[in-house]
């Protein structure tokens, strides 16, 4: 991709980390407030639509739901696109449940990198959700896959308040780098 295709795309913001961290609610919060597309998590769809325990075969098609989801709906941003999860959570995801992730999605992982990762921290009480394990033992294994993958990444700690103020300043912050910079490294 070249600098005018980078600066022509949208600046893509994924919220990722562990289960029940605030991640859909803080990604809507960070849409109204950028007033920017917002891409939900397709996999929860998924999973309450398949009414039951998912399988590894179930992962491709998750896969590809949030690829369509994310093509569909970035056809409408400008400056930024918010995603409350993306490939790189579904091969986390599958690595922990299943053992595994199938090549091909962490092959379209690395080249659908977002420009910055807002890595929630697991230091605020469980949220319960219907559909979700506790997930706090996956913290560690977002922050391994993140390095491994070579994300940029902004880990956003705090109290349920100070999240928005610190997610929103980590993305103003990137912004003005993408603006001030020729380099997407230095973004």
């Amino acid at each position: 991709m070249d600098r005018m295709e980078e600066i022509a795309r949208p600046f893509r913001v994924c919220l990722t980390g562990a289960e029940s961290t605030g991640k859909s609610e803080l990604a809507k919060e960070l849409a109204r407030h950028f007033a920017a597309p917002w891409v939900p998590e397709y996999a929860r769809e998924y999973a309450e639509r398949a009414n039951r325990e998912l399988s590894y075969m179930d992962v491709m098609p998750i896969a590809r739901g949030q690829m369509e989801l994310e093509q569909r709906i970035s056809a409408g941003a400008r400056d930024i696109l918010i995603l409350d999860t993306d490939l790189l959570s579904t091969v986390v995801y599958s690595r922990h449940h299943f053992g595994a992730c199938p090549a091909m999605i962490e092959a379209l992982a690395r080249t659908r990198l977002a420009d910055l990762y807002l890595l929630m921290d697991v230091d605020v009480p469980w949220m319960a959700d219907p559909v979700r394990d506790s997930g706090h033992d996956l913290h560690e294994q977002f922050c391994d896959a993140l390095d491994e993958f070579k994300a940029t990444v902004r880990t956003i700690s705090g109290g349920w308040g100070e999240r928005f103020e610190r997610a929103s300043r980590a993305i103003e912050e990137a912004l003005t780098r993408r603006r001030e910079s020729p380099h997407p490294a230095e973004w």
